[in-house]
């Protein structure tokens, strides 16, 4: 039997904030355990929490950027279940009014756009750290980091309206790019300033029920999402056509065995007993307040998108990859303004450029080529004083160095030969060396000429003009 794939995705994201949601204790990543806490946070009796506004105008953001109506009236809840990391023994979030509803998000996949819904985006606050014996030299105790507590959250809850891993991997790109361009989040997935929960069900295809989910608990990297719910499809793939049924529950992914385990049953809404929080008023938007918002918001990934392809010139697969983060888009325009060639700009981004930042792990906000440097080189290649495969050896050379690249081209002596003469003399040489191949050539065998050239290259040491290299072996052979 064929079956089909249902994905839902929750995706925790911490909103760019100096203090916590309800109270003043640093956000910082990396503190010692336990020093971003107070009274609040840490739940002690006789406290109240007051939202902090920031928090609140950032989460209006995220849902205007993503295309859900915000609430007129949202109220905030307690969601009661006992954890070890949890000191309130219930923690704050949103159940029946939500902030934001009814949002979506196109995502591309092989050329092909899908709009996947958002059921909702509500604020919550976060949990602590478990930090368990083995890692401090006491294996048989546990201990409980609370700097993370209350720590504001936004929860994204999309419709079951994905179909594969790789379109859940998508979904994840594009809103982390939406995130970022708001600058709602940083979206680190190292520190956890975004986490993802997966909620996988397959059925026959054609019915239109849902099967049997299971969720997938705190996946922090694109990689392992979609490993995980790859493997968890082939697990319940398994499952039923063995006759068993699946079932319900919490399930963790172990990287490092590339499987799923089950962690607990799944709760289901009543097991939280929500209600409201008697200690925070309903908080009411009115439409001057979200129109304010609205002006915040600066061109998002898929409208900057189009506007390279249409204003640029490029292809839509280029202005994918480009606009893939704000800083790299930046890059890019940046560079345009200098330069008139937007595709070779874009080549030599994708191609050299990431890859050199790949190897070195670093974002493109760390990248040691400017791009006012970028041009000067490009502009090299331009002019004649380089050719392209030069200009790779000086790119690395730059990436590495920070040097000008005309300077980096003076030191090595890497300058393009196009004297007539001196190319002539080599061409001749290469010609004497290669009689058979002239045959060919003239034969038909037109492939040839690409070995010619490229023995005339290696004869100049790649100094020779290819076009000038070209021309005279044609020339030359046209005589012989």
């Amino acid at each position: 039997m064929k079956y089909e794939t249902v994905i839902g995705l929750e995706v925790h994201v911490q909103i760019n904030t100096k203090t916590k949601i309800f109270c003043s204790c640093s956000t910082e990543f990396g503190k010692p355990p336990n020093a971003n806490t107070c009274p609040i946070c840490l739940g002690m009796p006789g406290v109240l929490p007051v939202l902090n506004k920031q928090f609140l105008e950032s989460s209006m953001k995220a849902c205007l950027a993503t295309n859900c109506t915000i609430a007129p009236m949202n109220r905030f809840a307690r969601k009661n279940y006992f954890y070890p990391d949890l000191p309130k023994g219930y923690q704050i979030s949103q159940f029946e009014e939500p902030l934001g509803v009814n949002g979506h998000i196109n995502i591309y996949l092989d050329g092909t756009k899908k709009r996947i819904g958002l059921t909702r985006i509500h604020m919550e606050e976060d949990a602590g750290k478990l930090i368990h014996g083995e890692n401090l030299g006491s294996p048989e105790n546990s201990y409980v980091d609370f700097n993370r507590t209350g720590v504001p959250l936004c929860e994204v809850v999309s419709e079951p309206d994905l179909r594969s891993a790789e379109e859940a991997r998508a979904y994840l790109g594009e809103l982390k790019a939406i995130l970022e361009y708001t600058e709602v989040s940083d979206c680190n997935m190292e520190e956890g300033s975004l986490r993802c929960d997966a909620n996988i069900s397959i059925r026959p295809e054609g019915q239109k029920e849902l099967g049997t989910r299971t969720e997938l608990k705190n996946l922090n990297s694109f990689k392992f999402i979609q490993k995980a719910i790859e493997y968890e499809v082939d697990r319940q793939t398994r499952v039923l056509e063995q006759g068993d049924k699946v079932i319900q529950e919490t399930r963790l992914y172990d990287s490092d065995r590339g499987e799923t385990f089950s962690m607990r049953s799944k709760e289901e809404a009543h097991d939280y007993r929500y209600f409201p929080d008697p200690d925070l008023v309903p908080v009411v938007v009115d439409e001057s307040w979200v129109a304010e918002i609205q002006k915040t918001i600066p061109e998002l990934p898929e409208k900057k998108r189009s506007r390279f392809v249409t204003e640029f010139g490029i292809p839509e697969y280029d202005a994918g990859v480009l606009t893939s983060s704000r800083e790299l888009a930046d890059y890019f325009e940046k560079c345009t303004t200098l330069f008139s060639k937007p595709k070779i700009i874009s080549n030599w981004i994708m191609g050299d450029l990431l890859r050199e930042l790949n190897k070195s792990n670093k974002e493109i906000k760390d990248c040691p080529v400017s791009p006012e440097a970028l041009i000067n080189l490009l502009k090299l290649i331009d002019e004649g004083v380089i050719s392209g495969n030069t200009a790779k050896e000086v790119f690395e050379d730059m990436y590495h160095t920070q040097k000008d690249p005309a300077a980096i081209v003076e030191e090595k002596g890497l300058k393009q030969i196009t004297d007539d003469s001196a190319i002539d003399a080599m061409v001749e040489e290469v010609l004497q060396a290669n009689l058979n191949s002239v045959e060919e050539f003239k034969g038909g065998k037109e492939k040839v000429l690409g070995f010619l050239v490229g023995q005339v290259m290696k004869a100049s040491k790649g100094k020779a003009n290819p076009g000038a290299v070209n021309k005279l072996l044609k020339e030359k052979m046209a005589s012989m």
